[in-house]
């Protein structure tokens, strides 16, 4: 189930859920340039694609089902990851099959869904900027709640798009001065 949420005040606290079909308009409409849409007859098309995608994927990553996760959108060779628990970026990805069956053994059992706060698009490139609401079993811990703050970026080559940076965290909730002073801390 695809969830959007358009947030048009920054300062606004809570976001008001809208229809599936407003959401989908505002979504791939607004953030559309004049000029993008004019480049790219289908750009909402290609938009939507992704997002549907991304969405799919993410629920097939908390759910440990790797091989899904593989197969929904491709990595770029130079594709670079800030990954929630922080640490340098790393560049490319191991898609072996013992990698994914590590990836599958310590992702399990959850689920998700996304809030897509706003998209770019131009010719070559998409940008979303999200939230994914999500959970499952991490690590060997219990369920619980994953969810992630997550920019992504999608390049254009020939006709197919290719997930090239992703960048996670899970402050989700706002949190206060003192604690990002101790988490940039170490």
């Amino acid at each position: 189930m695809l969830m959007f949420r358009r947030i048009s005040n920054p300062k606004r606290r809570a976001a008001k859920k809208i229809s599936r079909r407003t959401a989908m308009t505002l979504a791939l409409a607004a953030p559309l340039s004049a000029r993008a849409a004019q480049a790219s007859p289908d750009a909402d098309d290609v938009l939507a694609d992704i997002i549907r995608r991304t969405e799919q994927q993410a629920a097939a990553f908390m759910a440990g089902d790797m091989t899904r996760w593989a197969a929904l959108i491709r990595l770029s060779d130079d594709f670079t990851l800030m990954q929630p628990f922080g640490g340098p970026a790393s560049h490319g990805f191991d898609g072996s099959p013992r990698h994914l069956a590590e990836l599958a053994a310590y992702f399990r059992n959850g689920d998700g869904t996304l809030e897509v706060s706003q998209s770019h698009v131009t010719r070559d490139m998409i940008v979303l900027v999200m939230v994914e609401r999500q959970h499952g079993e991490v690590g060997g811990l219990p369920d619980q709640e994953w969810s992630l703050r997550v920019t992504q970026v999608y390049r254009r080559q020939g006709a197919e798009w290719l997930l090239v940076h992703r960048h996670a965290d899970p402050l989700v909730r706002k949190i206060g001065l003192e604690r990002a002073a101790a988490l940039a801390r170490g």
